[in-house]
């Protein structure tokens, strides 16, 4: 079966480059953060029906990991512009393309190439508590079997030494890739509001909409509203959200480590509330 599926997404991306001048580019993008439910909101927006999901998978992972394939590439994992001209008839409002690549937040190369190559792209990034998403990033790359060091603390430890070099390597050779980079980032992932100010020259303040998740899963009808509201696009339909307590959580973590993690984040954090418009929820 996963040979199937293979060729199957094979022959669909042949077929989307010999169309890929008659395909639609996003006009958004969920950048990140990993482990801050980006899934959910991707779901829940793909329910609607004048924005337009992928054709293969949530994530192209073109700015960061795939940027030597061309636009032409990325192109083609999108819908077709006669889709979209039919919707923008029957509902007044042009379609939205987009996707949803969580890395994109991160790789210290994927917003210039974004604001390059997307001009006038809006950008969607969800932050959880940054403690709560390195447990839970250590968590998911163990069972997937991308990170060894069974213990979090250890691996907390370890990232310094693991990332030492790595974001002067990835922009001297800007179409590799970093192993610990993209999986063993732990802290350095949620230091949220570094990455958005590296974000901010290139695509301009008012293009960004940066959520809170812990409002998102508390209150997910009015993330929603307010990422239509970003969008410009009228209210259709009622969502199906994801429950956040079906999301798979690890064992507790120790609360030394856990007050150490905290006190770590504390600057980033209260930086971070200029860019959310109030005191993210995890300090309240």
């Amino acid at each position: 079966m996963p040979t199937l599926k293979c060729s199957v997404h094979t022959m669909s991306r042949a077929a989307g480059r010999l169309t890929a001048g008659s395909r639609v580019l996003p006009s958004f993008l969920i950048i990140g953060a990993q482990r801050c439910g980006t899934t959910s909101l991707y779901r829940a927006l793909s329910q609607h029906p004048l924005l337009l999901k992928p054709v293969l998978h949530k994530g192209v992972h073109y700015f960061d990991m795939a940027y030597d394939q061309g636009l032409s590439w990325y192109r083609a994992h999108f819908p077709l512009r006669p889709r979209a001209s039919r919707l923008a008839y029957r509902y007044g409002y042009r379609p939205q393309a987009f996707e949803s690549s969580p890395y994109y937040l991160f790789h210290p190369l994927a917003g210039a190439r974004i604001a390059w190559d997307l001009p006038g792209v809006k950008l969607i990034v969800l932050t959880r508590d940054p403690v709560e998403r390195a447990f839970s990033a250590h968590a998911h790359e163990l069972a997937r079997g991308f990170e060894t060091e069974t213990s979090f603390a250890r691996a907390v430890e370890l990232e310094e030494e693991r990332l030492a070099g790595v974001e002067d390597d990835l922009r001297a050779f800007p179409h590799s890739t970093n192993h610990a980079h993209r999986h063993l980032a732990y802290l350095a992932r949620g230091r949220y509001a570094e990455q958005l100010a590296r974000l901010e020259p290139l695509v301009g303040r008012e293009r960004l909409l940066v959520l809170d998740s812990g409002r998102f899963f508390s209150e997910p009808e009015v993330a929603y509203d307010r990422v239509l509201a970003f969008l410009g696009l009228p209210h259709i339909g009622d969502p199906v959200f994801e429950p956040h307590n079906v999301r798979s959580r690890p064992a507790p973590m120790p609360t030394s480590l856990r007050r150490e993690l905290t006190d770590h984040f504390e600057g980033q954090d209260s930086l971070l509330s200029s860019w959310l418009g109030a005191v993210p929820s995890w300090r309240r």
